[in-house]
């Protein structure tokens, strides 16, 4: 009898212990900073171009919380969204100068989840520790372009691990803080306006978009502090100033690339053009390549802005047609990507496609699919031509697959900046030797190099969407013969 009486007894200390366990994890993890990943599951996720995987859904601070919440060297996790449990405990270690412990948990993170560019990040952070290093920061659009901005992380990531093992700058490791923006105007200038306030960072990489990098460029101008954008291609980012760089090529290059492509390769020289009239980058592309379309011969016989109010792709098409264009060259950004992809699908294999590097995009492997097919874009870099690199086969043992030419760009972003904080480690110092005409490095692309203008004198290479394996989509971008 004494038996059957205890066991509720037992039956109800069993449960409260449960729940008393569970709440102490539930509070725990809410102190940590992981609310949207307690509060919704994981997001899906997209293999980017050449096979790796991706988190879509960040979960970052929204527009209304204070500016220091989008500022991380590893006291608070800027993508929660799949965060694992260890990232979370180290992320606390952190905060109480707990390093070693940090160490062993971001390790054990990113054995769980290697492809984290954030986790590796704080993980090069958490092994300096508290000892003297040179900082850089890194602003990324993690609400506008998640995909785009682990891209970007991934580059900055491998480039700092690769500077911290083999010795530092001049002995000295290089410390990352990242930064998120909406790439929106009135979010960037607040996060320029906080970097160059913060006299520890010597050197930016961003912004993502030429929008964002054309508001940021006066603020960093102005402070001294000086800016590399591994993506901002609009030629009006040319000679902004002497603090003011980029490892991209500007769209003068594309437009030349996609022109001659055009008039050379398909033998062909009346084009629709379709862009976004509220991007700088898109009006950019779109003026550079009208420029070198007339110059080669040829010509647009329409444009289309995706962005006007009533904006129909079945009608813009079929306008196209009918006005004789031959071929369809889309030179919209990635905010205007849903209407791209419209247009690719209504044409329907019907017109030849061609696009500028926004197009390279892993939506248009995954959703434009057939109507894809054939498609050519054009891009600064392509892991197949380079695939024997050290860089490329590097990045396959850290991420577990082939990444872009925004990781190559980015990459060379950090090793730039590191190289001129070893020739002089100050804003002012880094500024004057990435300008000086004997400067040079070798990054993942080649050999690093800047114009009086900051801009990087190199060429571009094109993709053309074909059938593959490799990504997971039946189909992958592949250098064009």
């Amino acid at each position: 009898m004494s038996q059957k009486n205890e066991t509720p007894a037992l039956l109800l200390a069993l449960i409260v212990t449960i729940l008393l366990i569970g709440g102490g994890i539930w509070f725990l993890l809410r102190s940590l900073n992981l609310g949207g990943v307690l509060q919704q599951p994981a997001g899906p996720t997209a293999t980017i171009p050449g096979g790796s995987r991706s988190p879509t859904n960040p979960g970052t601070p929204n527009a209304n919380q204070g500016i220091a919440q989008r500022l991380s060297t590893g006291d608070r996790i800027l993508f929660p969204d799949g965060a694992t449990l260890q990232k979370g405990l180290a992320m606390q270690s952190i905060a109480n100068g707990n390093y070693e412990m940090a160490v062993a948990e971001l390790e054990a993170s990113l054995q769980e989840n290697r492809n984290d560019p954030e986790a590796l990040i704080y993980l090069n952070n958490a092994r300096i520790g508290g000892e003297d290093a040179y900082t850089i920061a890194v602003s990324v659009p993690a609400e506008a372009a998640t995909n785009q901005a682990l891209e970007l992380l991934r580059g900055v990531a491998q480039a700092q691990g690769d500077i911290n093992e083999a010795g530092g700058i001049n002995g000295v490791p290089l410390r990352v803080a990242i930064a998120i923006d909406n790439d929106d105007q009135e979010t960037v200038t607040q996060v320029a306006e906080a970097l160059t306030q913060d006299s520890s960072v010597l050197g930016v990489i961003g912004h993502f978009s030429s929008g964002s990098s054309l508001a940021a460029a006066p603020i960093y101008e102005d402070a001294g502090l000086p800016m590399v954008s591994p993506t901002s291609t609009s030629v009006q980012l040319s000679g902004q100033g002497q603090y003011v760089f980029r490892t991209v090529p500007s769209d003068r290059f594309t437009a030349t690339t996609l022109s001659r492509y055009l008039i050379n390769n398909l033998q062909q020289g009346n084009a629709a053009v379709f862009f976004n009239g509220e991007s700088d980058y898109s009006l950019s592309l779109k003026n550079e390549f009208s420029t070198a379309l007339l110059t080669d011969g040829g010509q647009i016989l329409s444009e289309f802005d995706v962005s006007a109010g009533g904006f129909d792709a079945t009608t813009a098409v079929q306008q196209a047609q009918q006005q004789g264009a031959d071929v369809l060259v889309l030179l919209t950004n990635t905010a205007t990507l849903e209407q791209a992809l419209d247009v690719i699908a209504v044409n329907g294999q019907q017109l030849p496609l061609l696009g500028g590097d926004s197009l390279f995009n892993p939506s248009i492997l995954e959703t434009g699919g057939q109507n894809a097919l054939d498609m050519v874009v054009a891009v600064p870099w392509v892991i197949q031509t380079n695939a024997e690199s050290d860089f490329a086969t590097e990045s396959r043992q850290l991420w577990g697959g082939d990444v872009n030419w925004r990781t190559a760009m980015a990459y060379d972003a950090t090793i730039a900046l590191s190289e001129a904080l070893r020739v002089d480690p100050s804003r002012d110092g880094v500024a004057q030797t990435l300008v000086d005409p004997s400067f040079a490095a070798e990054g993942a692309t080649g050999t690093i190099r800047f114009l009086p203008s900051g801009d990087r004198n190199q060429p571009m290479q094109l993709v053309q969407v074909a059938p593959s394996g490799r990504t997971g989509f039946g189909y992958a971008f592949d250098p064009v013969n």
